[in-house]
């Protein structure tokens, strides 16, 4: 497959009221019409090392019916606003649908010291061997921003390997050169607006972390973080095995890793998202990878339609890709 943008769909055009990669990225979140509500159902999995993580299930269809599995942002969850739109589109298709959370991602904290990070592909490895072991073929996957980096890193590490879990893989706005991306957010409006909204939730997250666990990270350096950059250094890299940020960073982005890629996947990236710079995206991601890169529809936004809008551009174009070539 290769390069190509010759079947981007026309719905990832961005409505004309609607114009900058900031309105594209916030609207969708707060103004947008939701999908109606559809049917949760809740599983918890206790993982190898003595931790859990909660799965939702949109269930309305049969057992045999084929599976979307969708891996969620930085700090979001299956009411976010992508994730619901994709649970309605499943509901409304007859697809089965499950949202594995990142550990404290599900609205509890999670017992073990570690949590989650962009590169965490032996937690997505876990996760999909899972799932298929659960479904009747193997599901399609997509991947949002923070959980579109981790897939498609998974993918690289593994190869023809891969096939025995998934049909096709879809990232969605991911930061595939995390450097970028988080230099990208740590200046100007993002960090202002960006930045505080992650941080708002992290930092609280990680101090019930430090008082499961104390002494697990210097909770004044944690206090003081103003940036991803800031907060990494203290908490994400040494919890999970890396020297600091520019080490995690490096060694996480799947981006060198595409190329190693071998089942049909398809990497969708705004050039106007707001943290994940156009000049960062590949131009070329080998054979088994299309690359999508309309010009508009910020991060994870991709509206449509008459105002206020609608969140099903986004899932209506994804799962139109993997019905011609998954």
């Amino acid at each position: 497959m290769g390069r190509t943008h010759a079947d981007l769909p026309q719905t990832l055009r961005a409505p004309h009221w609607l114009p900058g990669g900031n309105l594209q990225t916030i609207w969708p979140v707060l103004c947008s019409r939701a999908p109606p509500a559809v049917p949760w159902r809740r599983e918890r999995w206790d993982t190898p090392d003595g931790d859990f993580i909660d799965v939702d299930f949109v269930d309305a269809a049969p057992a045999q019916a084929p599976l979307l599995v969708l891996l969620h942002g930085l700090e979001g969850s299956s009411q976010s606003h992508y994730a619901r739109a994709f649970a309605h589109w499943a509901h409304s298709h007859g697809w089965r649908f499950a949202v594995p959370h990142w550990r404290g991602c599900s609205g509890e904290i999670n017992r073990a010291p570690r949590a989650y990070h962009s590169g965490d592909y032996e937690e997505v490895d876990w996760l999909l061997t899972r799932l298929r072991a659960a479904a009747a073929a193997p599901p399609c996957v997509v991947g949002v921003s923070l959980g579109g980096n981790a897939l498609l890193r998974w993918a690289g590490e593994n190869g023809a390997a891969a096939a025995t879990r998934v049909r096709a893989l879809a990232s969605v706005s991911a930061p595939l050169d995390l450097a970028a991306g988080g230099l990208a957010i740590g200046r100007g409006f993002n960090r202002l607006v960006y930045t505080r909204m992650f941080l708002q939730t992290m930092k609280p997250k990680a101090l019930a972390k430090l008082a499961q666990h104390p002494g697990l990270f210097d909770r004044e350096k944690l206090r003081a973080a103003r940036t991803l950059h800031e907060f990494d250094n203290v908490f994400t890299a040494p919890l999970h095995g890396f020297r600091d940020t520019d080490d995690y960073w490096a060694r996480a982005s799947a981006k060198p890793h595409l190329a190693r890629i071998r089942v049909p996947t398809l990497a969708l990236n705004a050039r106007n998202d707001p943290f994940v710079p156009a000049a960062s995206l590949p131009r070329d991601g080998g054979s088994h990878v299309t690359l999508w890169q309309p010009p508009h529809g910020g991060h994870a936004g991709f509206p449509g339609g008459a105002f206020p809008g609608h969140l099903m551009s986004l899932p209506d174009a994804v799962m139109g890709w993997f019905a011609r070539h998954a």
